[in-house]
């Protein structure tokens, strides 16, 4: 498998597990990026690759950047306040954890880019 094949079959994935965190249907989320159902299939198994339109579209469907979504690492250095939480998370048991990760999605959901409210 060529490195390019395996790129688009992660991205893929990514995509996948994004749709099904949100517990979206293929259906829902093709309708809603405007693909056909079997497009989106396609583009989750890595045989379809996505345009710059299509995945900026997934990403505010799915509430996640673009970054996250190929997996392109961002560089800039974590807030000391984003720090302070991921210790204070990792005292909480799993089931607190995947709560506190769902509302931190509303909250980005809500306001754009993640911006905090004055």
């Amino acid at each position: 498998m060529s490195d390019e094949t395996e790129r688009w079959r992660q991205i893929g994935d990514r995509l996948r597990q994004a749709r099904e965190y949100l517990e979206l249907k293929q259906e829902e989320a093709a309708k809603a990026v405007s693909l056909s159902r079997s497009a989106l299939s396609l583009v989750e198994n890595g045989r379809r690759k996505v345009d710059a339109v299509e995945l900026a579209r997934f990403a505010q469907i799915y509430g996640q950047s673009i970054e996250a979504l190929t997996g392109v690492a961002e560089t800039r250095p974590l807030p000391e306040s984003v720090k302070a939480l991921a210790r204070a998370a990792t005292e909480l048991s799993a089931e607190d954890r995947d709560e506190l990760l769902r509302f931190a999605k509303f909250l980005q959901a809500r306001s754009p880019r993640g911006a905090s409210r004055g």
